[in-house]
């Protein structure tokens, strides 16, 4: 396999997971995919996590190898010309501190990408658990993200719903003409917890839109934390005929 776009760890990744009107996502479903739920119920999910070590193409650009991201995603299905079911995520909106890496994302993959101002607080052992946070601000409003586990992760039951969000390995882009870009990320099964408390804050209309607002303003039906690990993500690929 060619060498990836990018390579990194994803650590500490906290998912709020949330029930969505099955409308309000189908405008943004890209051609070729469609709605993957789950149990029969569309979902959206609230992330956030670290990346550390960034490198693309091999490379470490300096001051933008350790920040933090905030994505806002739900999930599709595709089956391949040869009969692969590839279960992937869809993003909505994602959060990054450093404006380069959301001007590549953006012209790269027409990834929706903003860069915010974003602190986190991390403290996490896999035997003992802890907690999360992770803030930012846009347009002066503040929000964040935050949860508690408790005891040893493990790793998420075949056929639950921590495996269903946290294990997909590929990604759609809708692109400016209308067509879909789709990528591969690779990365090994992650421990995790069901967490014990979970939260987001933050007037969200201004970022995510008055609907997916609603959405996100209700207590989310599921949260985990995840340990997360090493991952690389591969150069997009165009879909010929969808």
């Amino acid at each position: 396999m060619p060498r990836p776009f990018l390579k990194a760890r994803w650590e500490s990744l906290l998912l709020l997971n949330y029930e969505c009107p099955e409308e309000l996502l189908l405008p943004l479903v890209p051609e070729g995919t469609t709605l993957d739920p789950w149990t029969g119920v569309p979902l959206v999910s609230l992330v956030g996590f670290l990346f550390r070590e960034t490198r693309v193409l091999g490379v470490g650009i300096p001051w933008h190898r350790n920040f933090e991201e905030v994505n806002l995603r739900f999930y599709v299905r595709r089956k391949t010309p040869d009969g692969e079911l590839r279960r992937a995520v869809v993003f909505v909106r994602e959060l990054v501190p450093r404006r380069a890496i959301a001007t590549v994302a953006r012209v790269v993959y027409n990834e929706p990408y903003l860069s915010v101002p974003m602190q986190h607080r991390v403290s996490l052992d896999p035997e003992a658990g802890g907690s999360l946070e992770y803030s930012w601000r846009h347009r002066g409003t503040p929000f964040a993200l935050r949860g508690k586990v408790h005891g040893p992760a493990t790793l998420g039951e075949p056929g639950s719903e921590a495996e269903f969000i946290t294990e997909h390995y590929w990604g759609y882009t809708r692109q400016r003409d209308g067509g879909t870009m789709e990528y591969q990320v690779e990365h090994p099964r992650w421990r995790l917890w069901s967490a014990e408390s979970a939260e987001f804050s933050g007037a969200s209309s201004g970022l995510y839109g008055a609907e997916f607002a609603e959405v996100l303003g209700r207590p989310p039906r599921s949260a985990f934390v995840a340990l997360g690990s090493e991952v690389a993500v591969h150069h997009g690929k165009r879909l010929n005929s969808v």
